[in-house]
C-alpha cells in the first residue's frame, strides 16, 4: 500500500493538472469572449453613429480590437503594463524571496526553493514536481485568495485591522496544515505585512483595469481551489500524515495564539507612533503608499522630474483648508500663479512632464511657480473637523474669487515678501507701495472666470489684487452659445435647484472604493478602443461634439481611489444661473432681500458692467474646436474689456477645450511664455 499511494498520489496531481487547466482554459477565454462581444458591438455602434471620424482620430486610431497593452503615458509614469503573467511571476519571486528573508536559518528546504525561470503563466508550468518541491508557494495562493476576500470586506464593512489580522491568522492556521516550522511572533507579523502589502500594490495599481483584474482574479480562485482539493486528496492517501498534521495543529494552537497576540501588540504601536507633527498627513501618507502607489499626487510628479516643491496650507476667511502648491525659486522677482478649471486640480499645468507642461516651461524661463488648489478638490478639510458632508460643499463660484484666490495670493505676497527681504536686505529700503516682485496668473475655464470676479471684486473694495499680467485660456463666465444638453442641465437645475440642493450637495464619488472601480474603468476603455471610442464619442455629444480626449483624461492621477476631484452643487447652479440670463454675475441667492444682505442691491453684481476696473493686461485664448466654452463667448469678454478700455488681447488655436492643459502643445506654451515676458519688472502698468 505503501508502494501504490506515490503512484496513486502522481496520477492524482496529472489528472488535477490536466482538468485544471482545462478550466482555466475554458473560463478564461469565455470571459475574452465576452469582452471581444462588447467590444464588436461597441465597434458596430460606433460606426452607425455620425461624426466620430475626427473624434476619434489620434486617440485610438483605427485599430478596433481589444487589446490589454496599456495607452502612451507620458513619460514620468512607468511604460507599459504587466501581464497576469509578468504579475504572477514578480509576485511569486517577492513572495518567497521575503520568505526566505523572514524564515529561520535552519530550515532545509531553501536550497530545494526554485524560481519560475521567466515571466511565463506559472499555471502552463505547474506539474507535479513542482507541486512536490514547493509546498510553501502552493500555500501563497491561499493567502492571495483570503486577502482578495477580506480586503474588499474590510473597505465596504469598515472592519478594523486588528480583526482582520485575527481572521487571516485564523484562516491560514486551519489551512496551513502541511507546514512543520513557523516563523516567530515578529516575523510572521512581518511576513504578512510584505504579502499585504505588495498583493494591495498590485491589486490597486492603476495600470489594470477591472477586465485584468476579472482574469487575475479568476486564475487565483482556480488555482486555490484546485490546490485544496489535490491536498485534501492527499491527505486521504496518506492519513498518517494527515493525523500527524491535525495532531501539529492542534499542538501548537496554544501558541499561535501568543504569536498573534505579540504582533497586533507589536502592530498597534509601530501605527501609533505615526500621527507624530500632522495626524493628517500622515494618515493620507499611509494609504497613499500602502493603498494605491501608482496613484501619484503633484509632488510626486514635480520631485520625480528632479524639480524642487513645497506644500503650503492655506486656511481662507471662511475656514477652508487649501493646498497651494509650490516649484520653488526663492530668489526669483517674477512668480506666476496657475489655477486650474472645473473637475481638476494643480496635477493638470504637470501633467504632460518636462516638455509640455505650463508649470515646468514656467520654472525654466526662471518664474517662481504656485499652483492654486480651489476647494473641495484635492484638499477637502475645513478647520472645523466636525462640519457636515452638506455644510462643506455649500459654496458657489463667488467663494472661489472672494475667499479661495484671495487667501492664496495673499500667502503668495507674504511669502515671497519675506524670502526677497532675507535674501537683500537693502531692498527694505523701497517703499510699501512698490510690490517687491510680478506675478502673473494663467488660468483655465472656471479658474479664469473666478479670476476676473476676484480682480473686479478687489477693486470694488479698494484692495490690492497683486496681479500683474492675466492669461486666461477658454475662459467661463458667458454661455449662451452651447448645446442642447447644457441648455437641459441649466433648465433642470433651475427648477429642481430647491430639492436637488438638499439631495445632492456636490457632484463627486464619495468612497475609496468606487472611486478605484472608476479609475479601472477607465483603463479598461483604453484596453478596448471600440467601447474607449463609444464612450468617447457619447461624451462628445454631451458636450456638443468637443473633441477633447475625455477618456484619456480619466486615466490622469489625480482622478484616483484618493483624490477624484467634486463640484458643489452650487457652483453648477451658478454656472447655470450665468447661461439662463445672458450675464457674467455673481450667485444669485434666490429673493432681493438675500441678495441685499450680501450685494447691497436687489440684483447680483454684473461683472461685465465693471470691466473697466481691470487696470492689467490681460491676454484671452480660445480653442477653435472648444465646444465647452465657444469662441464666441471667449470673444464676450474681450469685446466688453475692449470697450472698457481694458488693455486686452485675443488669440485663437485649434485646441478643445482640454488641450489648453492635458496636451502636449508646443504652440500655447511659447504663446502663453512670450506674453508672460511681456511684463516689466521695472515699472508699474497705468493704463493708457
Amino acid at each position: 500500500m505503501k508502494k501504490n499511494n506515490p503512484m496513486m498520489q502522481r496520477l492524482v496531481d496529472h489528472v488535477l493538472v490536466v482538468t485544471k487547466e482545462s478550466v482555466k482554459a475554458v473560463t478564461c477565454e469565455s470571459l475574452n469572449n465576452i469582452v471581444r462581444i462588447i467590444n464588436g458591438i461597441s465597434a458596430l455602434l460606433l460606426a452607425l453613429l455620425p461624426g466620430n471620424a475626427k473624434i476619434l482620430e489620434g486617440i485610438h486610431g483605427w485599430e478596433l480590437r481589444p487589446t490589454f497593452r496599456g495607452p502612451r503615458f507620458p513619460r514620468w509614469m512607468e511604460n507599459g503594463a504587466s501581464s497576469f503573467n509578468q504579475f504572477i511571476h514578480e509576485l511569486s519571486m517577492d513572495s518567497d524571496n521575503s520568505s526566505l528573508e523572514y524564515s529561520s536559518s535552519g530550515e532545509e528546504d531553501i536550497d530545494r526553493y526554485e524560481c519560475p525561470p521567466s515571466p511565463a503563466s506559472h499555471s502552463s508550468r505547474a506539474s507535479e514536481a513542482a507541486f512536490a518541491r514547493n509546498s510553501r508557494h502552493q500555500m501563497n495562493w491561499i493567502q492571495y485568495i483570503l486577502l482578495w476576500i477580506l480586503l474588499p470586506v474590510k473597505f465596504l464593512m469598515r472592519i478594523p485591522l486588528r480583526l482582520l489580522h485575527l481572521a487571516y491568522f485564523v484562516v491560514l492556521k486551519v489551512l496551513h496544515i502541511s507546514r512543520e516550522k513557523r516563523p516567530s511572533h515578529l516575523h510572521a507579523y512581518r511576513r504578512v505585512q510584505s504579502i499585504k502589502d505588495q498583493f494591495i500594490h498590485r491589486a490597486t495599481d492603476r495600470r489594470r483595469g477591472i477586465v485584468e483584474d476579472l482574469h487575475l482574479g479568476i486564475e487565483i480562485c482556480i488555482e486555490t481551489v484546485f490546490d485544496v482539493v489535490r491536498k485534501g486528496a492527499h491527505l486521504l492517501l496518506s492519513p498518517t500524515k494527515a493525523f500527524g498534521a491535525l495532531f501539529r495543529l492542534f499542538w501548537s494552537h496554544e501558541s499561535g495564539n501568543e504569536e498573534f497576540r505579540y504582533s497586533a501588540e507589536d502592530a498597534s504601536t509601530s501605527t501609533s507612533t505615526l500621527g507624530d507633527g500632522d495626524p493628517a498627513s500622515s494618515e493620507r501618507k499611509i494609504n497613499y503608499q500602502s493603498l494605491n502607489t501608482e496613484a501619484r499626487t503633484c509632488q510626486d510628479v514635480i520631485t520625480d522630474l528632479g524639480y524642487p516643491y513645497e506644500a503650503i496650507h492655506v486656511i481662507t476667511a471662511d475656514g477652508y483648508i487649501l493646498l497651494l502648491e509650490r516649484i520653488p525659486r526663492r530668489d526669483a522677482k517674477k512668480a506666476v500663479f496657475l489655477q486650474h478649471g472645473v473637475f481638476d486640480s494643480s496635477m493638470g499645468w504637470v501633467s504632460n512632464g518636462v516638455v509640455g507642461s505650463p508649470a515646468f516651461a514656467a520654472y525654466d524661463q526662471g518664474y517662481d511657480v504656485f499652483l492654486g488648489n480651489f476647494r473641495g478638490l484635492v484638499s477637502r478639510e475645513h478647520v472645523n473637523k466636525n462640519i457636515s458632508s452638506r455644510q462643506y460643499w455649500q459654496y458657489s463660484v463667488n467663494e472661489h474669487a472672494t475667499e479661495d484666490i484671495p487667501a492664496m495670493i495673499e500667502k503668495i505676497d507674504e511669502v515671497k515678501t519675506a524670502e526677497l527681504k532675507l535674501s537683500k536686505p537693502d531692498i527694505e529700503e523701497e517703499t510699501d507701495d512698490d510690490q517687491l516682485y510680478k506675478l502673473c496668473a494663467i488660468s483655465h475655464s472656471l479658474g479664469g472666470a473666478a479670476m476676473i470676479m476676484y480682480i473686479v471684486t478687489r477693486r470694488i473694495e479698494e484692495k490690492p489684487h497683486r496681479l500683474s499680467r492675466l492669461i486666461l485660456l477658454s475662459p467661463a463666465g458667458f454661455h449662451d452659445d452651447s448645446n442642447i444638453v447644457f441648455s437641459m442641465a441649466e433648465i433642470l437645475l433651475t427648477i429642481a435647484a430647491p430639492v436637488l440642493s438638499h439631495v445632492v450637495p456636490a457632484f463627486y464619488i464619495p468612497t475609496r472604493f468606487f472611486r478605484m472601480l472608476v479609475f479601472k474603468l477607465a483603463r479598461d476603455l483604453h484596453n478596448l478602443p471600440a467601447v474607449g471610442g463609444l464612450v468617447q464619442t457619447l461624451m462628445s455629444y454631451v458636450v456638443g461634439g468637443d473633441s477633447s480626449n475625455w477618456v484619456g483624461v480619466l486615466g490622469l492621477p489625480h482622478y484616483n481611489m484618493n483624490d477624484m476631484p467634486g463640484v458643489s452643487f452650487r457652483v453648477a447652479l451658478h454656472l447655470a444661473q450665468i447661461k439662463r440670463v445672458g450675464r457674467f454675475r455673481m450667485f444669485d441667492y434666490g429673493s432681493a432681500s438675500a441678495n441685499r444682505q450680501v450685494y447691497g442691491s436687489p440684483e447680483p453684481l454684473d461683472l461685465g458692467k465693471h470691466y473697466g476696473l481691470i487696470d492689467i493686461p490681460v491676454d484671452l485664448v480660445s480653442g477653435h474646436k472648444d465646444k465647452v466654452i465657444r469662441p464666441s463667448m471667449v470673444k464676450r469678454h474681450y469685446r466688453l474689456m475692449k470697450n472698457a478700455g481694458v488693455n486686452v488681447s485675443y488669440n485663437e488655436f485649434e485646441y478643445a477645450h482640454l488641450d489648453f492643459t492635458f496636451s502636449h502643445r508646443e504652440e500655447l506654451l511659447s504663446y502663453v511664455m512670450s506674453r508672460m515676458l511681456l511684463v516689466d519688472q521695472n515699472s508699474k502698468y497705468h493704463r493708457d
